[in-house]
This record gives C-alpha cells, sequence and structure tokens, in this order.
C-alpha cells in the first residue's frame, strides 16, 4: 500500500566552492595513500604547503598524518617561513627531512649561478631525497593558475628514472579516477590543490583560520629594485651600487629564494585585505614576483622536464 504524505521534502544542500574543492584535496590525499606505499609531501613554510599539511590532517584526523614531510632547503631562505615551518612541524608532531642545498655546493656537486639564484639548484637534492627515501609519491602545493607550465599538469603526474616529465606521458583523469601505476624506478609527483586559485587558497585561509608566516601580510622591509621587482637583501646578496635600498611598507604573495622571489607594495595586513587586493589584481603570483619564472618563455617547463617540481 502506497501511503502519500504532505511533508516537505527535504533535500541535501550543495556544496558551496570551498567545500567543493576541499573534498576533492582530501579525497586525492586519501587516494595517495591507498595506491602508495611511501608518500612524502613537500613542505616549504609557504601558504600553500601550509594548506596542504592543513588538508592532509583533516583527511586522516583523528589519526596523524601518515606521510613524512620534506623541505629542501636553499639555504636563502626567508626566515620567518623557516620559522613558521619548524613550528608547524613541532605543534603537530609532524616528521620532516630537510635537503640543504648547501651540503651540495660545499662538498662540489653543485655550484652557484652567476646570478645568486638558488631556485633552479633545488632539483639534484629533491631528486636524491626521493632516490634516497624510495619515495613513489610526492605531493606538492602546484596550483594549474599558477603558470602556464603546470597548468599542462595532471593531479598525479608520472615521472621517469631520472625525475623528468614528459608532458606526452601525462594520462586522462576523467570521472575523477588517478592512475598510480608506474615502473620500479619511476615515481607520480600530485597535486592535491591543482584546481585551486590564489584566491581559493585565500579564502580556505579565513574560513580555516590558518595561520601564516608574517611576511604575507603588509610589513616594513628594506627593499631595492632589479627587474622590475622589489627585492630584500640577505646571505644571498644585495643591491649593486647602482641599486638603492630603501624602506617600503610590502607584502609577499609567493615565497621562494630571497634572490628571486619579490616583494609587493600593498597596505593589506588581514586576511580580509590581502583578498579584496587579490580580487582586484590581474597578475598572478608567480607572474609578477618570481624572476626565476622569468628567464625565458619555458623557463618552469625547462625545469619540470629536469626534475624540478
Amino acid at each position: 500500500m502506497t501511503i502519500l504524505t504532505t511533508e516537505p521534502v527535504t533535500l541535501p544542500s550543495s556544496l558551496s566552492h570551498l567545500d567543493t574543492v576541499e573534498s576533492e584535496a582530501i579525497h586525492v590525499f586519501r587516494e595517495v595513500a591507498g595506491e602508495f606505499e611511501r608518500p612524502v609531501i613537500l613542505f616549504s613554510g609557504g601558504k600553500d604547503s601550509i594548506v596542504l599539511s592543513h588538508l592532509a590532517l583533516k583527511a586522516f584526523a583523528p589519526a596523524p598524518i601518515p606521510f613524512t614531510l620534506l623541505h629542501v632547503d636553499t639555504g636563502h631562505n626567508f626566515p620567518e617561513v623557516l620559522d613558521h615551518r619548524d613550528r608547524t612541524v613541532a605543534r603537530h608532531g609532524l616528521r620532516l627531512h630537510v635537503a640543504r642545498v648547501q651540503e651540495y655546493l660545499d662538498d662540489g656537486r653543485l655550484r652557484e649561478r652567476a646570478d645568486g639564484t638558488r631556485n633552479p639548484l633545488q632539483t639534484v637534492p629533491l631528486l636524491d631525497a626521493i632516490s634516497r627515501g624510495r619515495y613513489d609519491a610526492v605531493l606538492g602545493g602546484g596550483r594549474r593558475d599558477e603558470e602556464k607550465a603546470r597548468a599542462k599538469e595532471r593531479v598525479f603526474s608520472l615521472r621517469d628514472g631520472f625525475g623528468a616529465w614528459d608532458p606526452r606521458r601525462q594520462r586522462p583523469e576523467l570521472w575523477a579516477l588517478y592512475n598510480g601505476r608506474h615502473a620500479p624506478g619511476e615515481h607520480v609527483r600530485v597535486f592535491p590543490i591543482s584546481n585551486w586559485t590564489e584566491l581559493d587558497v585565500w579564502q580556505y585561509i579565513q574560513r580555516e583560520g590558518i595561520e601564516l608566516p608574517s611576511i604575507y601580510y603588509a610589513h616594513h622591509r628594506e627593499v631595492f629594485a632589479r627587474d622590475g621587482m622589489w627585492l630584500a637583501p640577505g646571505d644571498w646578496g644585495g643591491p649593486r651600487d647602482d641599486e638603492p635600498t630603501i624602506t617600503k611598507r610590502v607584502r609577499y604573495r609567493t615565497v621562494g629564494d630571497m634572490s628571486c622571489t619579490g616583494a609587493v607594495e600593498s597596505t593589506a595586513d588581514t586576511v580580509e585585505e590581502v583578498i579584496a587586493e587579490i580580487t582586484a589584481t590581474r597578475l598572478t603570483e608567480r607572474g609578477a614576483t618570481r624572476a626565476d619564472d622569468k628567464l625565458s618563455e619555458a623557463a618552469m617547463e625547462d625545469r619540470k622536464k629536469e626534475g624540478y617540481f
């Protein structure tokens, strides 16, 4: 017998955009845990890797993150970022392995570049760390909106035995099905927040109350102009005779090696103000502030083919 009712039917509410991208990222983390034996998360203390670690904590709570963290330290990183990295690791009881570019320079395996930039020198220490750790999946905070070479990459990106990326070996990812199969010696780079934008990241930081290093917000800093960017002097070097140092109110949209990461003039010292600033800008964060991406039209793609993340 059919029973009729006049009670209204309550349908599940649709997910918000942030809920959707969060759910996708958490799904990717769990897929990695199920498909691979020795995953590792790249963690520098920058905003994207902090969001990545936050998502990993949510993905496996109340259990701890079942992955090791790895940071390739150029030796020219911002002190505020390294301090935040170490405090985050200690707060959550995480395991962090640091591969240092300086050790490779000291024993002659690498040589300093003429321009003083160490970002391109991260490739060899990264690949050595992956080999020593026998990591078969390496998770990172790369996003498609950052740079055109990253826009070509899948969420699961196969790398060959030399860590190199071949765009022709990209696999289809229909219906959010991810193929993690790889031959011995190969590994897979995984990008859980690949489909996020810079604005998504900041809105998620706001919603989740995630703490970031202070340099992401407006502050006064001594800087000098070079190649259209405001660089800060440090252990890596400083201004030339024709590059006067001045104090400006700036913040950083992205962080990396101090020698190639520029600050932007800003008064945004709260999450809300940063979001408003990003909404109004037409420049990508890397396009505006990373000198290593301006070396050539295909600078990032060339480095990825060599094994760079």
